[in-house]
């Protein structure tokens, strides 16, 4: 199971004229802008896979094909803001919402975010789950820690002073920025 990100826009935790006033660029040369953007974009990118967290917030869906035996829909998304929707979607294509509370975040939704799912649920032996989930900071999620925003400044900053240059990896300084934050795999 994947989430799969279902709405395009995404919002980065690093704006154009911060990052521009961190590289200080000439405010009246705009030329690089769209360089910049991308170094955002890729840096945010970096930042998220070395700590395990979404650092845009974004709705995603989620669809399983049976139920879980300990009732625990484990996320690979942290910070968990909302649970959007939940149905059921079956062979032809009809969309069924669950009843409310069948259905419910996990407590913990940055360290150990996930899905609670109740017995009650109906089964999924010709149907699948629907289920979409807010997640990530900033948005109505919570702030983006300031030393995960400097970490993509960093590493935007690197690629722009080191353009062409591999490999790209993660300097010192921004592997201690990320360590606090990190999500361990089990």
């Amino acid at each position: 199971m994947n989430p799969i990100r279902v709405d395009a826009a995404i919002v980065e935790p690093v704006t154009l004229a911060d990052m521009r006033a961190h590289l200080r660029l000439d405010p009246d040369n705009t030329a690089e802008d769209g360089l910049v953007e991308s170094l955002i974009a890729s840096a945010r990118a970096m930042v998220e896979l070395a700590t395990r967290r979404v650092l845009a917030p974004g709705r995603y869906r989620v669809m399983l094909t049976a139920w879980p035996r300990d009732g625990f829909v484990p996320l690979p998304l942290s910070p968990l803001v909302a649970l959007a929707s939940a149905s059921s979607v079956d062979a032809t294509g009809i969309v069924t919402a669950f009843a409310p509370g069948l259905v419910r975040l996990a407590p913990d939704m940055v360290e150990a975010p996930g899905l609670i799912v109740s017995p009650a649920l109906p089964s999924l032996a010709r149907a699948a789950a629907l289920i979409e989930v807010d997640a990530g900071y900033g948005g109505s999620g919570p702030p983006v820690p300031p030393s995960l925003m400097q970490a993509i400044r960093l590493v935007a900053a690197h690629g722009f002073e080191h353009r062409g240059d591999l490999p790209v990896t993660l300097a010192p300084m921004v592997e201690a920025l990320i360590a606090p934050h990190r999500r361990m795999r089990l």
